[in-house]
């Protein structure tokens, strides 16, 4: 099952995708085509980010594989759905995608061994971990300014069920810039498989419902501009579309 959040008359669905629809909780149908707003599909307790979890993505940066892995948290106020703008921040000089694999949290664990890591996943969806990489430096780690901007973190567009990916460790990663493939690689090249990940995270810190994991981000990254289009996409996931707007000229206030 293939489940969305989004906005139509008004108002805030949730829905089941068919196809080329989604129905939403009232049992009424909406092409995805007519749906303008997009939003997450879950709202997460706490989404915990991962660097350096690719060889060639380390390699691309310069870097060797870490001891173990490097996390960081990545702020709510940062989410954004399907086709919302991401906003390049004033004064930014390099800004760039990452295409992950997002692990959604179905139940609560604590110290949870590799063997059952499964049993504590709920589902999958597409993250895109956008960071401004002038503030990535042993100074600003963990990389909070880096990635924690609003409208930073891409989810999406779908949350696919657990049992409808029965391959989730060979999955291919493509990302897209203005139709020019920038980025392609494959889940079975993760350095730390996501039953290493569950496993470790919870052996300090309770796993629970809703909270997402991003499993890190293959070889490809490069800069985007005010005007580009980031697609995302990873096999049986779908699509995560979204522009880049110039923030230079933001307003104070909400």
């Amino acid at each position: 099952m293939k489940q969305a959040r989004f906005i139509a008359q008004g108002r805030i669905h949730t829905g089941v995708v068919n196809g080329t629809t989604v129905t939403d909780e009232g049992g009424r149908e909406y092409p995805l085509d007519a749906i303008r707003v997009w939003l997450p599909p879950l709202i997460p307790n706490k989404v915990i980010g991962l660097a350096l979890n690719y060889s060639d993505h380390a390699e691309e940066l310069g870097l060797e594989k870490p001891k173990e892995p490097v996390l960081f948290i990545k702020p709510n106020s940062s989410l954004i759905g399907h086709q919302a703008p991401v906003v390049y921040p004033d004064g930014a000089t390099y800004m760039h995608y990452e295409n992950e694999l997002a692990v959604v949290i179905g139940r609560a664990g604590r110290n949870i061994k590799h063997t059952h890591a499964y049993d504590y996943v709920s589902g999958y969806t597409i993250a895109n971990d956008v960071t401004v990489r002038d503030y990535v430096n042993n100074f600003y780690r963990p990389p909070v300014r880096a990635k924690g901007h609003d409208s930073f973190g891409p989810l999406g567009p779908f949350l696919v069920d657990k049992e409808d990916v029965p391959n989730v460790e060979n999955l291919e990663l493509r990302t897209y810039v203005n139709g020019e493939l920038r980025q392609r690689g494959n889940t079975r090249d993760l350095m730390y498989t996501i039953p290493d990940l569950i496993e470790f995270i919870s052996s300090f810190m309770t796993l629970e419902p809703g909270d997402v994991i991003l499993t890190g981000t293959p070889k490809g990254i490069s800069h985007v501009y005010p005007g580009d289009v980031m697609r995302l996409e990873i096999d049986r996931l779908g699509v995560l579309e979204n522009p880049v707007i110039d923030g230079r000229n933001g307003s104070e206030g909400v």
